[in-house]
């Protein structure tokens, strides 16, 4: 096992991390076998609580099964965008949120919460660590998309029950997330809902604090001088 890695593959690593979108517009072409295995590998080896590995991997190409969840999300967000009026409602409307029937591959990433039997190392105090290791595959999955140049959008207006209808999902194993994979039509510069308006970056040093809440660590550097503090090849 490597200990170290050279500059130039730290500073792709930050590249890709940085580089990371949340796609919504996909070409039609085919995500290779290969590739997909590659990118499921990565998710498989996040860290898990007590190794105990919870993730399961539901592969969706089949038309019937994808246009019944894009029937889901399409009441979901109905009700998502009544919440929103005026400016906020219009900008809502204009968003597109999701590539279900676009995208080559859906996936949905569930977490088992029954694996490994009823006691867990390290999860008998925080029992939602499974959900939190199934969280840290995703995040493994969507770094290695990005790598490999695939764009993977996770929809997020969908409801669980339904999706545990439509993929046939048992009630101990619950659905974390419903994602979209292709090749993307665009990489932003930035995240779209930044581009558009709708949000913007925190800046990191309002989020750091020094040994308790709300103590501000004072750093020698400012969000600006980041990107100019990375390592170089």
């Amino acid at each position: 096992m490597r200990e170290q890695f050279s500059s130039a593959e730290r500073s792709t690593f930050y590249d890709i991390v940085e580089s990371r979108r949340d796609v919504r517009a996909f070409r039609p072409d085919p995500v290779p076998d290969d590739v997909l295995l590659r990118i499921v590998n990565a998710a498989h080896h996040a860290p898990s609580v007590g190794f105990m590995q919870p993730w399961n991997f539901i592969v969706i190409q089949d038309s019937a099964t994808r246009a019944a969840i894009k029937a889901v999300f399409v009441r979901e967000n109905d009700r998502a965008a009544a919440k929103y009026t005026g400016d906020r409602a219009a900008l809502y409307g204009s968003l597109k949120l999701e590539g279900i029937e676009e995208a080559p591959i859906n996936l949905c990433v569930t977490c088992d919460r029954d694996r490994s039997g009823p006691h867990v190392l390290g999860r008998n105090t925080i029992i939602d660590t499974d959900l939190f290791s199934t969280c840290c595959a995703i995040q493994n999955l969507w770094l290695a998309a990005r790598a490999e140049g695939v764009g993977v959008g996770w929809v997020s207006i969908l409801n669980n029950d339904d999706l545990r209808r439509i993929l046939e999902i048992p009630p101990n194993v619950v659905p974390v997330s419903y994602l979209c994979l292709g090749y993307a039509q665009e990489f932003l510069d930035e995240p779209e809902l930044q581009r558009r308006g709708w949000a913007t970056r925190l800046p990191l040093n309002e989020l750091l604090f020094s040994n308790r809440w709300g103590n501000r660590l004072a750093l020698p550097w400012s969000d600006q001088t980041l990107s100019g503090n990375r390592p170089t090849g």
